[in-house]
């Protein structure tokens, strides 16, 4: 005999899990998020495992070490070569330094001019402005460090998870299909091989975004005349990654940076506006085109999800949030009762369209014709 649930039962139910789930990722962030990470690494990585089994005849524990001893070094390298230009950066902080107060004075002469405000006055309201700062400057710096010092654990443990999770791949692939009766082993297959490809896809459509951003700002603070213009267009790229904060940090950190040069309002403006052009590109262009293309989830979706990542843990979470959704849109959208919220994650409007043998973003957002 089958029983039917009321649909306010039904919803009960996913309201109370929903909660759960959301308390415990609360809770457990610092292991959950680098496992997390390192699961979405160790699917990139394992092509170049499988490249050293097949094509080199490397035992299965070598070609893993290998992939990850790889993937490290080239991390470090990016992290190395930023490092050092920081630090030629910091040879030009008096620089710096003078040029901002030749801009804060001309501000203050603009501002008693204007307003009739004088210097003194204007102090005082800076003062009283950031005396709540002042004061909450050492809880501040403690959070800082204790940051740093989870950040710094998380480095440790993640290539650590990625090696072992490439080592027993097989083994957590066996575990999965066992949890399931027999005959639902082929669907548990398909789903776990979709998500790989989901994510590796959006992952390297990621790294493909990056650079482009990357080359794109670096050449246009080139053209510019910025100091520096390599390492900020590098910097830019990375911080991409971050949805929203990160190419606002970036942005503010480059006009900082081409202060190293010369105090002309010019040259702020151009940062400025090598920024929009770039945002506007990527947003328009690379978005829709190289990353939106490999997951099929609305925008609306995708915001709401880096909002509640962002709220809940931070930097990590707004990072993860996109291929989370895509693993669970995939689920979703091969189990029948949970079908309708694949349908709700996803995005049925066109992402590109041809006009002369070339891909464009695509924009109709018109209404249907169907009924």
């Amino acid at each position: 005999m089958k029983i039917s649930i009321p649909f306010y039962v039904k919803l009960s139910f996913i309201l109370i899990i929903l909660i759960a789930i959301t308390f415990v990722v609360y809770i457990a962030q610092a292991i959950i998020i680098p496992l997390l990470m390192a699961v979405l690494f160790a699917i990139l990585l394992n092509p170049v495992v499988v490249f050293f089994k097949t094509r080199l005849k490397f035992p299965h524990v070598i070609a893993s070490m290998t992939a990850v001893i790889i993937f490290v070094i080239l991390i470090l390298g990016i992290f190395t070569f930023i490092s050092f230009q920081i630090s030629n950066m910091t040879n030009d902080f008096d620089k710096i330094q003078e040029n901002i107060q030749i801009h804060f004075r001309n501000m203050q002469h603009y501002v008693k001019q204007n307003f009739n405000i004088s210097n003194r006055e204007q102090q005082e309201y800076i003062q009283s402005a950031t005396k709540d700062t002042m004061q909450k400057g050492k809880e501040i710096l403690g959070t800082t460090l204790l940051s740093f010092t989870d950040t710094l654990l998380n480095l440790t443990l993640i290539p650590i998870y990625i090696f072992l999770l490439l080592l027993y791949r097989n083994h957590f692939m066996l575990f999965f299909i066992k949890i399931f009766k027999s005959e639902n082993h082929m669907q548990v297959h398909e789903i776990i091989n979709q998500i790989k490809i989901s994510v590796k896809s959006y992952i390297i459509g990621l790294i493909l975004e990056m650079i482009a951003v990357a080359v794109l700002t670096g050449v246009g603070f080139m053209i510019i005349g910025v100091q520096y213009a390599i390492l900020l267009g590098i910097i830019t790229g990375i911080l991409n990654l971050i949805p929203y904060v990160g190419i606002l940090f970036a942005g503010l950190l480059s006009i900082v940076a081409s202060l190293s040069g010369s105090p002309d309002l010019s040259i702020i403006f151009g940062v400025i506006m090598v920024n929009v052009i770039v945002q506007l590109i990527d947003n328009n262009i690379f978005m829709p085109m190289i990353v939106n293309s490999k997951v099929q989830i609305n925008a609306l979706v995708s915001i709401v999800g880096i909002i509640i990542g962002g709220t809940l843990i931070g930097i990590s979470g707004m990072f993860l949030a996109i291929p989370v959704i895509a693993i669970l849109k995939v689920i979703f959208d091969r189990i029948e009762p949970l079908e309708p919220w694949g349908y709700l994650f996803g995005d049925d409007i066109p992402k590109t369209y041809q006009w002369h043998k070339i891909n464009l973003p695509h924009f109709d957002f018109g209404d249907d014709e169907q009924t």
